[in-house]
């Protein structure tokens, strides 16, 4: 059968899996009533490696699973980057966890991505936010390094803020990201987002600066220029052209009427498969990460529905195969 082989990821932390978070941290009011900065310091290491490990736990989880995507916590340091800790590098400290937790993503070729948070923007008109926005991509570049892994992995963000001229900000962004050093480039790709620039708007800008762009499928539906989702596909699936990867989307349904924006526990399986419908002819392989509340809990729920559909075949436990409607 001739068909678009889709694989479904999940975000961070398990449902299924107990006792394995891997985002435990310290409060930095915490760290400072530590009289032994030291002994604090190595409380930080020690949370850190133990993060790791529950990574590593999972993994396995998803391995077992045929799980193949994967979203990594940006918390595994706890601190890192906070002024308090200007100081400190737990790199080499970290190096021998960092390396066994690569060593497996690379065995079972495992996709991963880190979603640094919304305070890293590059479209900052402010010198201080910047300088902080590189750091932050900086560090999670230096964990990618750790363990080992090329480019293929990736930094997923947004463009950031409008600051009051969104055609200003959108330029800014652009010359700002064109500073920063290629080996950080090289792991990025942009996402439209739910508010300010919308998929045509990250579109242009990854155009621009041939970055890989990562469609969220949700954060289209509340936020478009009343352009189809599926009419942008082919020029953002070729922005994946020279990347040896799948391209990726994001999906989650919204948690209600009310609140259209927030995401569900679960996926709403119909507005997926629409989207999937759409593109199918045009897409041999597609990457899903799926922000849904309940993590592989809704990965689960979703394959066993998506299984159920004409056309549909299932390859393994978290991957599908749909028939081309043309083929």
């Amino acid at each position: 059968m001739v068909g678009m082989i889709v694989r479904l990821g999940y975000v961070a932390m398990s449902t299924v899996v107990s006792n394995a978070s891997p985002s435990k941290t310290m409060t930095a009011t915490t760290f400072k009533a530590i009289a032994d900065r030291e002994a604090a310091i190595r409380k930080l290491e020690k949370i850190a490696a133990e993060n790791i490990h529950n990574t590593l736990r999972l993994l396995r989880h998803n391995r077992a699973h045929d799980i193949h995507v994967y979203r990594l916590s940006s918390k595994l340091i706890p601190l890192l980057g906070h002024e308090l800790l200007e100081d400190w590098d737990p790199f080499p400290i970290l190096a021998d966890e960092f390396a066994k937790l690569g060593a497996y993503i690379r065995e079972h070729q495992m996709r991963i991505s880190f979603h640094p948070d919304h305070f890293t923007v590059l479209s900052t008109p402010r010198k201080d936010v910047l300088d902080k926005s590189y750091a932050d991509l900086d560090r999670h570049v230096r964990m990618l390094e750790y363990m080992g892994l090329d480019d293929s992995a990736k930094c997923n963000i947004h463009m950031g803020g409008a600051y009051m001229d969104k055609a200003q900000s959108a330029s800014r962004f652009i010359n700002q990201f064109e500073s920063m050093s290629s080996r950080i480039r090289s792991h990025i790709t942009l996402e439209n987002d739910d508010k300010t620039f919308n998929a045509t708007e990250t579109l242009y800008a990854c155009e621009k600066l041939h970055v890989p762009m990562v469609l969220d499928i949700h954060h289209h539906a509340v936020n478009n220029n009343g352009d189809e989702a599926s009419a942008l596909w082919t020029r953002i699936s070729r922005t994946w052209e020279d990347q040896s990867i799948p391209p990726k989307i994001h999906a989650s349904s919204p948690k209600s009427e009310q609140d259209p924006r927030s995401h569900a526990d679960y996926i709403h399986t119909p507005d997926l498969l629409q989207f999937l419908r759409s593109i199918v002819d045009e897409t041999s392989k597609l990457d899903i990460m799926l922000e849904a509340k309940m993590k592989d809990s809704a990965l689960f729920r979703l394959i066993d529905e998506l299984k159920r559909e004409e056309g549909i075949e299932l390859i393994d436990d978290g991957t599908i195969m749909m028939k081309k409607q043309n083929g």
